[in-house]
């Protein structure tokens, strides 16, 4: 008699998407630091910096500052390994909601908001502390 294997049904398709939150686990990083940047960091240097309405509009900060903050406590800072990581990675792939930004972008809002994003880390640190995460 034969082992029966599960069927790899690779190209089935979904009747519905799953959503983007699917991808991590609960208890996963990328989901603290997304709670953290919607909740508790104070992004205003970063929005006070956007006041021109020419061009393209800008990606949402929360996402380029999650993105940013993900990516440093994962040890990674080239901005091109962040935009591969962010198609390759499940856990960056649920940060940038399947959209994600090219490494120029991320270079680009990483040296304009360099003294904000440094703020923003040490807030990160301190609310760590407080709730003992």
């Amino acid at each position: 008699m034969s082992k029966h294997f599960r069927p790899w049904k690779i190209d089935e398709t979904h009747l519905l998407p799953p959503s983007v939150e699917d991808y991590v686990a609960k208890d996963h990083l990328s989901r603290l630091i997304v709670c953290l940047v919607r909740e508790s960091l104070d992004l205003s240097e970063i929005a006070g910096s956007y006041t021109s309405g020419l061009g393209q509009p800008p990606i949402d900060r929360q996402m380029m500052t999650g993105l940013l903050l993900h990516f440093y406590a994962s040890g990674l800072y080239s901005s091109r390994r962040i935009a591969r990581a962010t198609v390759e990675r499940a856990d960056f792939m649920m940060m940038v909601a399947g959209d994600p930004p090219d490494f120029r972008t991320i270079s680009d809002f990483r040296k304009r908001h360099l003294k904000a994003l440094a703020a923003l880390f040490v807030q990160e640190l301190n609310l760590r502390k407080r709730r003992a995460w």
